[in-house]
């Protein structure tokens, strides 16, 4: 069975940083692309960003690029994302996501999620 465990979501003032962090298990890890998506009540889910299963290709979304950076440890099987120069609007409930294509998880296409980590940035 199929998990993914996200963590590290929090309350964090404006300018500020969090570490979101998704472990993955029941899963060859390193063959799966993994990306993170937000979404807030009212909205569609979002693309935030996504990686590769060997990591050395990774793509972000135009509003988070140059603050966020995405990254993973196969041999632990977790996706992290280092969210820097927080704002207000990237407050969400942010998701793992997991597919063997790193093509389809850019549109959310993923064959596996996580529950969620809960981010609010105030101003």
């Amino acid at each position: 069975q199929v998990s993914l465990v996200e963590s590290g979501g929090g309350l964090v003032q404006a300018g500020g940083s969090l570490r979101l962090s998704c472990v993955a298990s029941g899963l060859t890890f390193r063959s799966y692309a993994m990306a993170w998506f937000r979404q807030t009540p009212g909205k569609e889910r979002e693309f935030v960003s996504r990686i590769s299963g060997s990591g050395g290709i990774s793509g972000y979304s135009d509003s988070v690029k140059g603050r966020f950076t995405i990254s993973r440890d196969n041999a632990k099987n977790t996706v992290s994302l280092q969210m820097d120069v927080l704002k207000p609007e990237d407050t969400a409930d942010y998701y793992c996501a997991a597919d063997r294509s790193y093509q389809h998880i850019l549109a959310g296409r993923a064959d596996f999620w996580g529950q969620g980590t809960q981010v609010t940035v105030s101003s």
